[in-house]
Parts: structure tokens; sequence; C-alpha cells
């Protein structure tokens, strides 16, 4: 397994491709990783300081902690997370 954080989406998607064998999963790397992770603090918007570009608040909206969760597994899965404009280098 390789995480890739922070690392432009079009590289990202080239090195999944190429190591087929070695899923790949991205945090601010772009939709084009095998899979996705996001810190916790960060998806549901208790963070101290300026929000990174890759994070998207999924508390707001949800009213609890599970429904930011299960959107955030919603989202990614139907692809409307991460968006590369919005969360990608």
């Amino acid at each position: 397994m390789l995480v890739l954080e922070m690392v432009p989406s079009v590289l990202s998607a080239t090195l999944t491709q190429t190591l087929n064998h070695c899923p790949t999963i991205g945090i601010g790397a772009g939709d084009g990783t095998a899979g996705q992770v996001l810190v916790l603090h960060d998806m549901l918007g208790m963070n101290l300081g300026k929000m990174p570009k890759f994070v998207r608040n999924f508390m707001e909206g949800t009213g609890s902690v599970r429904g930011a969760m299960e959107a955030y597994v919603q989202a990614v899965k139907n692809g409307s997370f991460p968006v590369n404009a919005l969360h990608a280098w």
C-alpha cells in the first residue's frame, strides 16, 4: 500500500495505473487513487486553523458524527469527493 499525500492528481493517477499491484490511498492527491483517507477531525470541521485545500467538512448538514462519516463514505463511493479542481494539487 502506498499513501499519497498532497501529490499532484495527474501524478497520483499515473502511479496508481503503473503500480497496479500496489493499492494507492490518496489524501489531497485527487480522484485517481484506489482509495481515499481523510483525518476525522478535519472531515468534522474540528480543526484549530485554516482548513487544508483537500478537506471537506462532512459534518455540515448532517447533525451527527455518524451522519458525517456516512456522507463521506457515500461521497467517495459515488465520486463526488474528492473533486480534483477543489481538493487536489
